[in-house]
């Protein structure tokens, strides 16, 4: 078990409040990884036409979109690698 980035923590520490009150009930990761890798499909579908396809307002939101996507991920991610 390695230790988790700030934003990894918070998201274990908030869901183990919610869930089981114990701070540290690491069987929960994948659970947790499974519902942000939900959450960011959610923000931005894993299928999505190019980012060029819009006009320059559109690309801006899509660009803070695939950036959200991308942070949620990288937290999941994380999460899984320390089952």
């Amino acid at each position: 078990m390695t230790e988790l980035s700030p934003q990894a923590q918070e998201v274990f520490w908030a869901f183990n409040r919610a869930a089981s009150g114990k701070p540290y009930d690491w069987h929960y990761l994948p659970a947790i990884a499974a519902a942000l890798r939900a959450a960011a499909d959610q923000v931005l579908p894993k299928e999505w036409p190019t980012i060029e396809d819009y006009n320059e307002y559109e690309q801006g939101v899509a660009a803070a979109h695939i950036k959200y996507r991308n942070q949620i991920l990288a937290i999941a991610e994380e999460l899984e690698n320390n089952e």
